[in-house]
């Protein structure tokens, strides 16, 4: 609507333009007139193209009551879940419009059952397919780092790099340790740090991820290292909560401080 208005507008100013550049001074009159008009329209077009960017704009949402929080609380939720299942490429007006046909009682463009269907293949294979992303940008990273310097790899696919060595004891399976960490995801993401917390922990070097069960017992007190875990020796295909997404190669920086 506006589109055409604005149109209509600009096509008046153009014959109105036209006519005062061809009209005689016997019309001064007339063409004082016509500049008025023009001017008029000048603003009417300039006020036309304020309403067509503000309706370009997203309306911005407030919340002022319990059900249009819980709302659109219910609608964060759900956009998290299917983007870290790899939905990115759902179209938002369509999925509005599906819930408004249920709600509203509209007779429905699918029927449930073929929905399901649909559904379950769509995110079958998103899911497949940011799978083989994480998994192909993570085996990027490990190999090109195993040739940075100073960087070690062993047998497991562990990769280590000696920050400051110690001369304290090594630890065995069945020793516990105190140590301070931070744990990053190769895009540099801090999931975890003692550091931070500035609060050393201890726990059981058996009763960890086997990559860090392994490393630990490489080490001695008063190393810092830095990890490179792949994900075969981190938390693999499961994850860890929301912060570690599956298949996700771990950073740590490790101070062993102590063998208990």
């Amino acid at each position: 609507m506006y589109s055409s208005t604005l149109k209509f507008y600009t096509m008046r100013l153009f014959i109105l333009c036209l006519v005062l550049a061809f009209s005689t001074p016997i019309f001064a009159q007339s063409k004082k007139t016509l500049l008025a008009q023009i001017e008029q329209l000048k603003k009417d077009n300039a006020q036309l193209k304020a309403d067509m960017d503000s309706l370009k704009k997203p309306k911005e949402v407030v919340l002022k009551d319990t059900i249009q929080k819980v709302s659109y609380a219910i609608g964060t939720l759900l956009g998290t879940n299917l983007k870290a299942q790899g939905g990115d490429s759902l179209k938002l007006e369509f999925m509005t419009a599906g819930i408004k046909d249920v709600y509203e009682n509209n007779k429905l463009k699918l029927e449930q059952q073929e929905a399901m269907m649909m559904v379950n293949t769509y995110m079958q294979a998103a899911v497949e397919a940011k799978s083989s992303k994480v998994k192909a940008e993570n085996a990027a990273f490990l190999e090109k780092n195993k040739t940075a310097e100073g960087v070690k790899t062993t047998a497991s696919g562990l990769q280590y790099k000696v920050i400051t060595s110690g001369k304290g004891k090594a630890p065995k399976a069945t020793d516990k340790v105190t140590v301070h960490y931070t744990g990053k995801l190769i895009d540099g993401t801090v999931f975890d740090s003692s550091v931070e917390r500035n609060e050393p922990i201890t726990f059981d070097v058996g009763g960890v991820i086997a990559g860090w069960t392994e490393a630990l017992q490489l080490m001695h007190e008063g190393d810092k290292w830095m990890l490179f875990l792949p994900s075969e020796i981190a938390y693999g295909e499961r994850g860890a909560g929301e912060q570690i997404p599956p298949y996700s190669t771990l950073i740590f920086e490790v101070e062993l401080i102590k063998v208990n």
